[in-house]
């Protein structure tokens, strides 16, 4: 047994609660891009972008491993407790191809000198931002 952690068989997932699932399964496929690896149960929806793994989970009480934990979808989408930035090579580009979709951003594109970026969310407010470092 190894004491190594991390070690290069492990992938990270962020597990994000929905209050919706059919409704965020559309949204991360249609909207977002991301390829849909699996459902289960009618609770939970596995998807895959780029790599990284997203898990789309409805809310839940504590458990057994979790005693005193419950997950619950946002309440303000106002305020943000994470994010998650896609780096582009393109951010116009990918704000009109995502606006084409369906995605409701904040504002276009905007640039700061050094970074051009802008925000969406997810149908529970769960907030993205697509970023471009010009040059």
């Amino acid at each position: 047994m190894s004491n190594e952690f991390p070690t290069s068989d492990m992938a990270l997932t962020q597990i994000l609660v929905v209050s919706d699932l059919a409704a965020s399964v559309a949204w991360y496929r249609d909207v977002l891009g991301a390829s849909l690896y699996r459902e289960y149960g009618g609770s939970s929806a596995v998807f895959d972008f780029n790599g990284s793994w997203l898990l789309l989970v409805t809310g839940g009480e504590p458990t057994a491993d979790k005693p005193d934990i419950s997950f619950s979808a946002p309440v303000d989408p106002t305020r943000v407790d994470h994010s998650f930035t896609i780096r582009v090579t393109d951010c116009q580009a990918s704000y009109e191809a995502l606006v084409g979709r369906g995605a409701a951003f904040s504002t276009p594109p905007y640039d700061w000198g050094g970074e051009i970026r802008c925000f969406f969310r997810d149908p529970d407010g769960h907030l993205f931002e697509i970023s471009e470092i010009p040059g």
